[in-house]
């Protein structure tokens, strides 16, 4: 087991260890309309992290935008995380928000997380019991967060890589939308991609709502990326270029760099946008 993802078996026997948190970073649906099963139960002792509200910012203009440093710490406090809190993250789809949650946490300088291989699926697959959501309040924690400016790429930087090529930009979204040939989500959005990067969809890493063997994540990232390159990872709004960014963690080394903005951002900023009927 990679030291990045733990199996439902793991969580079961470490799951009343006192310092241990599980965040539940489930969402309603995926950005292609999947809505899960089981959207009323939770693995038993887990805190919602609720990513499309207390944890992203609400002054941008960009879907899903990691939240400022403050926010972060103050909002961790709440759900009672401390400085010193393993937390292992699992969400409704198997493996889909939850990557996003454990970069957010080690770009607040928190190096003690995991993320549950196969979320809740695979925990109820393996017969484990689930509760009933409750909206509960705990005894503040003492996190503190450390902004990690590395792991967080802008557009000015995207722009200038167009130029220079210091860095691979790896898109998470499918090929019809890398290839311009598929409508984006955004409907006011044309499909395409950032000019010399490359396309793994974040679905190539999955199987069955968890990750693929190391064997087979190393084969696909050594198909298409230089080990000598850094990598910095992109999508629609920078939660699924999160899958990748972990698939390439547990398998081909250490990159940890999303460009947060994602293609919503550089689409809109670059005036990519379709023209009304």
């Amino acid at each position: 087991m990679s030291k990045e993802i733990v199996s439902a078996d793991w969580l079961f026997k470490n799951l009343n260890n006192n310092n241990l948190i599980v965040l539940d970073a489930s969402l309603e649906s995926t950005i292609g309309g999947i809505v899960p099963e089981n959207n009323d139960k939770v693995i038993p002792t887990s805190r919602f992290f609720d990513l499309k509200n207390n944890f992203c910012d609400k002054n941008s203009s960009y879907p899903n935008t990691l939240p400022p440093e403050q926010q972060f710490e103050e909002e961790c406090q709440k759900l009672g995380i401390n400085k010193s809190s393993q937390i292992v993250v699992y969400d409704n789809h198997g493996v889909y928000s939850s990557p996003r949650v454990w970069w957010m946490f080690k770009v607040m300088g928190h190096e003690n997380v995991v993320v549950l291989d196969g979320g809740l699926p695979e925990w109820i697959g393996k017969g484990y019991d689930t509760v009933e959501k409750v909206n509960e309040k705990y005894i503040p924690g003492n996190f503190k967060a450390s902004f990690q400016s590395r792991f967080v790429k802008t557009y000015k930087d995207i722009l200038q890589n167009t130029k220079l090529d210091s860095f691979q930009v790896v898109d998470a979204r499918s090929n019809g939308r890398f290839k311009g040939i598929e409508k984006e989500p955004r409907k006011y959005l044309k499909s395409g991609h950032i000019p010399n990067s490359i396309n793994i969809p974040y679905q190539n890493v999955l199987k069955k709502g968890k990750f693929k063997s190391v064997e087979d994540l190393k084969e696909i990232f050594e198909q298409k990326c230089s080990h000598s390159k850094a990598m910095v990872f992109t999508c629609g709004s920078g939660l699924t270029a999160c899958i990748v960014m972990l698939a390439a963690e547990i398998s081909f080394k250490e990159s940890k760099t999303i460009y947060d903005g994602s293609w919503t951002e550089w689409a809109e900023l670059q005036g990519l946008k379709e023209i009304a009927e």
